[in-house]
């Protein structure tokens, strides 16, 4: 159940601010007493909330009076106190983040054949967002089918798409080489997404043929993620295979060149 204290306040001092609802203005003697809040506190207390400027207080009087803030403007304040202290914590993982990708990404690592698997539709459409989101200088696509069975084509598409961009924007070029079929199935909202991003940017181009087999992605020439097709059923994916190998993506990147010369560029 909720309470004052998830919004920052101390136990004391949300029995205060309760106690201070309820009787209405009131001394600070007689407000230790309706919330049980030791008289010895009291005070300290009642400056904390006039610092969150949930309580008001009567100088003029003697013995001086307290009254409680409206509850909705109480509330407010206390969210708008959490939202900056949020907002500042947040500026401050941003730096630290920028930072480290400096020194994280000072120095080039070594080129090791490795490879790793993902089967499902999460973990699948996951592993290709996180290897798009991973370019710096190149991403070949060639997507001869898509399985809806297999990822959330509306979700997951526009988040690869949305990696896409950022691959173009680091100064990398993407090349995408669809089965033409494929182009009136895809959502909307990607056709918008790349009407708006990409179809004017000389980094990014998309082409499409009559027939195709294969899907897989090519990542700065060293990468290959590379569809498994299921071994009940070849209509179906069963998942991905991503591996690191700059021979094996060259022999991969070798027989898509004459299929993307001979493709046509996508016009919507």
């Amino acid at each position: 159940m909720a309470d004052l204290r998830d919004l920052g306040l101390s136990e004391y001092e949300e029995r205060t601010y309760r106690a201070l609802l309820d009787s209405g203005a009131t001394t600070a003697k007689e407000l230790s007493r309706d919330s049980d809040v030791p008289m010895g506190r009291i005070y300290d207390v009642l400056n904390s909330l006039e610092q969150y400027d949930l309580v008001r207080s009567q100088t003029a009087s003697r013995p001086k009076k307290y009254a409680a803030v409206e509850p909705n403007t109480a509330l407010d304040r206390l969210l708008d106190d959490k939202k900056r202290e949020l907002e500042a914590k947040r500026t401050q993982y941003e730096e630290i983040v920028s930072e480290l990708q400096g020194e994280l990404e000072s120095a080039d690592p070594p080129e090791e054949t490795f490879w790793t698997a993902a089967v499902g539709g999460d973990e699948t459409a996951e592993l290709l967002v996180e290897r798009v989101a991973a370019a710096d200088d190149s991403v070949v696509m060639c997507l001869s089918a898509y399985t809806p069975q297999l990822f959330d084509i509306d979700r997951y598409g526009t988040e690869i798409l949305d990696e896409l961009v950022g691959a173009v924007e680091r100064g990398a070029t993407v090349k995408l080489l669809m089965r033409r079929e494929l182009v009136p199935t895809l959502p909307e909202e990607i056709g918008r997404r790349y009407r708006k991003a990409l179809a004017a940017h000389d980094r990014f181009e998309v082409r499409t043929v009559a027939e195709l087999s294969g899907t897989f992605t090519l990542v700065d020439g060293v990468e290959t993620v590379v569809e498994v097709p299921h071994p009940l059923d070849r209509e179906e994916t069963f998942g991905v295979i991503d591996l690191k190998d700059r021979a094996f993506a060259a022999s991969v990147r070798e027989p898509f060149e004459p299929r993307w010369a001979e493709a046509e560029p996508l016009v919507l």
